[in-house]
């Protein structure tokens, strides 16, 4: 029975003579109901199959001893989690064998009950990577699904497996698990960017490039050490991952609800088996916990901050306006309409995919704000965000590597562009400095200079000497040491500088310290 909502809505008068839609209706309680929305339409198709008559008998919940009747179809197909959280399968057969070895360690199971689920664990993970396992919503999620399927499997021993443990634990424990996984994938592939972008550096030794602040010209640097600037950012992002996942590694199994249990269990000996640090200390806080996850999203957001930058500043170089890098083919995309177009939209993407990284951490934050101790089903929803943030962070790392593999800079268009701007200004104020002129003195004179320059539309170095010494008679003929973008290179010497030496230097301790072979 096909009912438009936009055709069928009658239409009754108000006592203000305006038009007000009445939708028809229908008895939700004996129907199940398929919404197909488009544009054009809306349109409820009424699949008039009762209740009672349903193609397969629901299954009793694991948990529903205490109650007289099912919960409805909306409300499971509301509450239903597997859809998102079976991609923890995986930790949760390994947190399962663990729980179980203990048990049986504890005299709480049997020896042969033990090896019975075990080898059941073994077989219904083989069936979920085999792509033969059948995952089932009336079971609500990725716990429930393999325990009532190791029961339909070896049966009364794998009712023994929740024993001394609740989902609240029980999900805890997964998530770190796999969080401590994708934590490890992640720093992997900044460590790859990182030495993409090293070996970058190392190809275009000597190639000066104009520094911006506020998107103006500064000074000359060197385009390595730009280049290490980002490395160092990525440093620092996986410092953050790797001490989050220190944090992190603490176990909660065992803490049960919220409470523990009265059962003789060793939680140090499931937590060492996990290789965890150790039991979590306090059992409301092991179930409720979750500032392990907003801290790693915060640190992914950081991170996904840093490649946006990236992004965006080789999005810059690479127009017309710049032309200082041109990605080759492989990596950039064309128009639809306009046939000259060259797109370098891997980085435009990396650039907009932050703001979902970011996106999933404003989430769970929000999620979070408001619950009270211990475990609420709020925490639900915490899954999907970080699936979300890491498969992202995943993508912009991995293709960043490839478009920092896949680009060449323009030292052509780069040396032209040089002139302009004076970046070679504060270095003037640095002689100036050197000969006794204090620097707020020096900066005058420099800027005076500068003026004269723009009057005449020339450079620094371009400036005679009587010219300069009608500013100040400090300037002398070495004068012309410091001038030019060159001569400013040369004359940077402090710790951590664009200074060629110190460039080097900066090199040098990325390629030993990532292992990168010179001849590379």
């Amino acid at each position: 029975m096909e009912l438009s909502i936009l055709q069928k809505h009658t239409l009754t008068h108000t006592h203000s003579s305006s038009l007000t839609l009445r939708p028809p209706r229908l008895h939700l309680s004996n129907y199940t109901y398929k919404m197909n929305i488009s544009p054009k339409s809306l349109s409820v198709s009424c699949n008039a199959h009762k209740n009672e008559v349903e193609m397969k008998e629901k299954e009793t919940k694991l948990w529903g001893g205490r109650f007289e009747e099912g919960v409805s179809d909306v409300v499971e197909r509301f509450t239903e989690s597997i859809s998102v959280d079976k991609a923890l399968y995986k930790q949760d057969i390994m947190g399962s064998r663990a729980h179980a070895s203990m048990l049986a360690h504890q005299g709480l199971i049997d020896a042969s009950d033990k090896d019975i689920i075990l080898k059941g664990l073994d077989q219904i993970e083989n069936e979920i990577e085999t792509g033969n396992f059948n995952w089932r919503t009336d079971r609500e999620d990725v716990h429930m699904n393999i325990e009532a399927a190791l029961t339909d499997l070896v049966g009364e021993p794998a009712k023994k497996l929740h024993t001394a443990r609740s989902r609240n634990d029980q999900v805890s424990t997964d998530f770190r698990l796999w969080c401590r996984d994708a934590i490890g994938n992640i720093v992997s592939r900044i460590k790859y960017l990182q030495a993409a972008l090293v070996i970058l550096a190392k190809n275009n030794e000597g190639l000066i490039v104009p520094g911006y602040t506020h998107l103006q010209r500064a000074q000359p640097v060197l385009l390595q050490h730009l280049l290490l600037a980002y490395v160092e950012q990525l440093e620092r992002d996986a410092g953050r991952l790797l001490d989050c996942r220190t944090r992190l590694n603490f176990c909660p199994l065992g803490a049960c609800a919220l409470a523990g249990t009265g059962l003789p269990i060793d939680r140090f000996m499931t937590s060492d088996a996990l290789g965890f640090s150790a039991p979590m200390r306090n059992s409301i806080d092991a179930v409720s916990d979750r500032d392990f996850v907003l801290e790693f999203l915060s640190s992914n957001s950081i991170t996904a901050i840093h490649l946006s930058r990236l992004g965006e500043e080789w999005v810059l170089w690479a127009s017309e306006e710049f032309g200082f890098i041109t990605p080759s083919d492989s990596v950039s995309t064309g128009s639809s309409i306009m046939p000259q177009k060259k797109n370098p939209d891997p980085m435009e993407l990396v650039r907009g995919k932050s703001a979902r990284v970011v996106g999933d951490l404003v989430t769970l934050l929000v999620l979070c704000k408001g619950l009270p101790h211990a475990y609420n089903r709020d925490l639900q929803e915490d899954k999907e965000p970080v699936f979300d943030s890491v498969k992202a962070i995943t993508g912009m790392l991995e293709v960043s590597a490839e478009f920092a593999q896949n680009i060449t800079f323009n030292s052509e268009r780069i040396q032209n562009a040089l002139p302009a701007g004076h970046l070679d200004a504060t270095t003037l104020a640095d002689y100036l400095v050197k000969k006794g002129m204090p620097f707020r003195t020096s900066h005058d004179v420099v800027g005076r200079s500068v003026a004269l320059c723009v009057s005449r539309k020339s450079q620094l170095q371009d400036l005679s000497l009587d010219e300069l010494r009608s500013i100040s008679p400090v300037f002398d003929q070495d004068v012309y040491e410091y001038l030019g973008v060159e001569n400013s290179i040369k004359n940077f010497s402090s710790y951590g500088s664009t200074g060629s030496e110190c460039v080097a230097s900066q090199l040098d301790y990325w390629m030993t310290r990532l292992n990168i072979n010179r001849n590379t």
